[in-house]
C-alpha cells in the first residue's frame, strides 16, 4: 500500500464469494457467484431465497438451484425436506411465496425429499441437487405465464 503519490495499491483474491462493502468498510458476504440464478434478466440469490422458505412453517431443511428454461434461462427450483409433522403442496409453497417474495424470486419448481444430501459438516450439498435437476430436463416454453 502507498499512500505517498495519492493513490492506494489493493491486494485482492478471489473466492468465488459475492458480497457488498457497507460506507462503514463492512463487507458482507451474499452468496457465492456460482449460486446465483439469472432468470429474465434478474439476479437472484439463492441464499435470499432459501432465507424466506426457512420460514415457512412446515420447512425443515430447504435449497434453492437454477433450472434450464427455455423462456427464462433459468428459473428456480427449490428443494425441501419437511418437519416431520407437517404437509405442504407444491402448490401451497409457491403461494405461499408469491406473498412474500417478488414474483421473478418465487420458485417455479418444488421438490420434496425426505433429507437433502449434506457433507459430514452438514452442509447441503448444491452440486448433487444440480445433477439432480439436469434430470428433471428444460422448463418448456409453453409454461411461461406462471412466473
Amino acid at each position: 500500500m502507498n499512500t505517498n503519490h495519492g493513490y492506494v495499491l489493493l491486494h485482492r483474491f478471489y473466492t468465488g464469494d459475492v458480497g457488498v462493502m457497507h460506507p462503514d468498510g463492512y463487507i458482507e458476504i451474499r452468496d457465492r457467484s456460482k449460486d446465483v440464478i439469472i432468470s429474465g434478466g434478474e439476479n437472484i440469490s439463492s441464499i435470499e431465497v432459501e432465507s424466506i422458505l426457512y420460514s415457512h412453517p412446515a420447512i425443515n431443511e430447504a435449497a434453492v438451484v437454477a433450472r434450464a428454461d427455455e423462456y427464462w434461462g433459468e428459473t428456480l427450483c427449490a428443494f425441501i425436506s419437511l418437519k416431520d409433522e407437517n404437509k405442504a403442496s407444491e402448490a401451497e409453497i409457491i403461494g405461499w411465496c408469491r406473498e412474500r417474495m417478488p414474483r421473478y424470486m418465487v420458485p417455479r419448481t418444488v421438490v420434496f425429499r425426505p433429507e437433502l444430501p449434506k457433507t459430514s459438516t452438514g452442509k447441503v450439498q448444491k452440486h448433487i441437487l444440480r445433477e439432480m435437476v439436469k434430470k428433471l430436463g428444460t422448463v418448456g416454453s409453453g409454461i411461461k405465464s406462471r412466473m
